[in-house]
């Protein structure tokens, strides 16, 4: 009986190193990931480098003999103008010229109908209309948190003798530097 439990003894041993030199060899390393992040800005939630939409001003519907018409520039969804950029940046808005600037007194700017008539306007950063945004005037918001900023841009559309019916528009160009 002895001489069976030491074949077994002897059996396992053997058994035990040869697992030993079988076993696997491990190695170790490592992964380098790398991101790198340029600064962006969205305007009514959407990115992007060009023809952005920065919103639209409407005057509504009046008759041709009115007076003032005051509107307010809305972005996406009818809220006012938004504009989230990366944290850190401090954006700026350039509110450059129209199609149909100094066309017609009582504005710096002009809605025309194609007919060679034009209703003069003006754009503000107040309800009030006492802050006038000149043509290439700059709006600079507070250094960006990461968080949308609101921009309130209004215009103030003023009647004039002499207008006919029709419809009448303009289209500004806008810059965002951050």
């Amino acid at each position: 009986m002895h001489a069976l439990v030491s074949r077994i003894g002897w059996s396992l041993l053997g058994l035990a190193m040869v697992s030993t030199a079988q076993a696997a060899t491990t190695v170790t390393g490592q992964i380098n990931s790398t991101l790198t992040l340029i600064s962006s800005c969205q305007v009514n939630g959407v990115g992007g480098s060009s023809s952005l939409n920065f919103g639209t001003l409407s005057f509504g519907t009046a008759n041709s003999l009115f007076t003032e018409a005051a509107g307010q520039v809305l972005g996406g969804g009818g809220g006012a103008l938004s504009i989230l950029c990366s944290s850190g940046t401090t954006p700026a808005i350039k509110v450059r010229a129209g199609s149909h600037d100094g066309q017609s007194s009582g504005g710096s700017r002009a809605l025309a109908d194609g007919n060679g008539n034009f209703v003069p306007y003006d754009l503000y950063t107040d309800t009030g209309h006492s802050q006038l945004l000149a043509i290439d005037g700059v709006i600079t918001l507070a250094s960006s948190t990461g968080v949308a900023q609101t921009v309130n841009l209004y215009g103030k559309a003023v009647g004039k003798a002499g207008l006919p019916a029709g419809n009448y528009s303009d289209t500004i160009a806008v810059e965002l530097t951050f």
